[in-house]
């Protein structure tokens, strides 16, 4: 398994990055232009049930989960310090691809009773005529969201919670499934009214702690910056060499921004306003937040720390935050790090919620609403399970199916790069 996901990534790594550029090209590099950017999500909305705004908190939700924060971590163990130079660097560059599912999404949506649904599974089965494609995209949406990602979520804030206080996972599960269901009774809107609120608090909050880092430690800045340019491009980067360095990198940015899944063109095309541009460049910009602020943050506070000095035999990244979260806030940073990642996994559920709920609205169009109570029941099912399951064997699953569901979207896409 460990062998066919890392052959799997290598390809889904190449696969991204050529077809950025191709993209890039193809734009004329206009998702690298900020004053571009700017122009386009200035434009004035008509008025609207979902805004971009929404969506865009929704799909943030889903992008800055624990990944953010144990992805870096583990880029900078595994794979040095300049490992975050091509981090930021494949944040950048794909962010166009983001651009593209958006606007091909917004092609391809449908309307159903006053709801636009659309996305990979949608411009894969109009798009390209190739509906069991589609069929095979959403199932692995279903899989990879309800049936991997939320026991992951849900293991994560209980053993979070479980570190400073003795409650029962059977309590925690219970308490989760009780929030759960109040957030997902009403779908989209309910989970978008949520996400509106709960999405800026946790940014703000995490980028406020990582800004009075950075000033606090302001002298060690410009040695980091040289350091970090330095072991970008050393060939004996710490484990591996220069090769290493750039592969952990890249894979790091590709999971922690989603760029190329097309998860966020699923939310995107939701909004009932017709400025597809606004709405493509929104997605370039959640790219960025997450790529380059989050991920930023999160290197800052690890870096400003005496990390160099930690060995583990088993670590999976947040062991890494917790001691920089300890060092910089004392016993103090351990509670505010639990709840930072109760917050940061709990957006991550409502956003793998949604991407599910459209992808079985695509199956059974004509039985949505009798499905929908299945899929509800069953997302409740699986947050309660996650307080109990190891989620070591489902990232091992989770990873290798989200490799396949990248080529099938990246597929889907080139097929598609004259319909912009």
């Amino acid at each position: 398994m460990e062998l066919i996901s890392k052959l799997s990534w290598s390809i889904v790594t190449s696969l991204i990055l050529l077809t950025s550029l191709t993209y890039q090209v193809k734009t004329n590099f206009k998702t690298l232009k900020l004053n571009h950017i700017i122009k386009n999500i200035v434009k004035k909305e008509h008025k609207t049930k979902i805004s971009s705004f929404a969506t865009l908190m929704v799909t943030l939700g889903g992008k800055i989960g624990v990944g953010s924060i144990a992805g870096v971590a583990l880029a900078i163990y595994y794979g040095g310090v300049g490992s975050l130079f091509w981090l930021m660097l494949v944040s950048i560059l794909c962010a166009v691809l983001s651009y593209v599912e958006t606007i091909l999404g917004m092609k391809y949506r449908i309307k159903n009773k006053n709801n636009y649904y659309g996305g990979p599974s949608y411009y894969i089965s109009k798009g390209l005529n190739k509906k069991k494609l589609a069929v095979i995209y959403s199932l692995l949406i279903i899989f990879c969201y309800i049936g991997g990602f939320l026991e992951i979520q849900t293991n994560t804030i209980t053993k979070s919670i479980q570190v400073f206080v003795g409650i029962s996972p059977y309590i925690i599960g219970i308490i989760l499934v009780i929030i759960t269901s109040f957030c997902i009774v009403g779908g989209l809107k309910t989970i978008s009214k949520v996400s509106e609120k709960l999405v800026p608090f946790m940014l703000i909050l995490y980028l406020l702690l990582a800004t009075f880092i950075f000033f606090k430690n302001i002298n060690q800045i410009p040695t980091l910056i040289t350091l970090l340019l330095k072991e970008a491009f050393k060939v004996t980067s710490i484990k591996g060499g220069l090769i290493s360095t750039i592969i952990i990198g890249v894979q790091r940015g590709i999971f922690s921004t989603e760029v190329g899944i097309g998860t966020g063109s699923i939310v995107a095309t939701t909004t009932t306003d017709n400025l597809k541009n606004k709405q493509a460049y929104m997605q370039v910009v959640g790219v960025y937040i997450t790529g380059i602020l989050v991920c930023g943050a999160t290197a800052i506070l690890i870096l400003c720390s005496p990390y160099e000095t930690l060995t583990f035999s088993d670590f999976n990244g947040i062991e890494l935050v917790s001691f920089a979260f300890y060092y910089h806030f004392g016993q103090f940073g351990t509670y505010l790090l639990s709840f930072l990642i109760f917050l940061f996994s709990f957006s991550t559920i409502l956003s793998g919620y949604y991407y599910g709920e459209v992808s079985m609205h695509f199956l059974f169009p004509k039985k949505y609403q009798k499905y929908l109570i299945i899929l509800k029941i069953v997302t409740l099912i699986n947050v309660f399970l996650g307080c109990f399951l190891s989620p070591t064997f489902l990232w091992k699953i989770v990873d290798w199916l989200v490799a396949i569901m990248i080529a099938i979207n990246i597929y889907a896409m080139m097929k598609l790069k004259e319909n912009l």
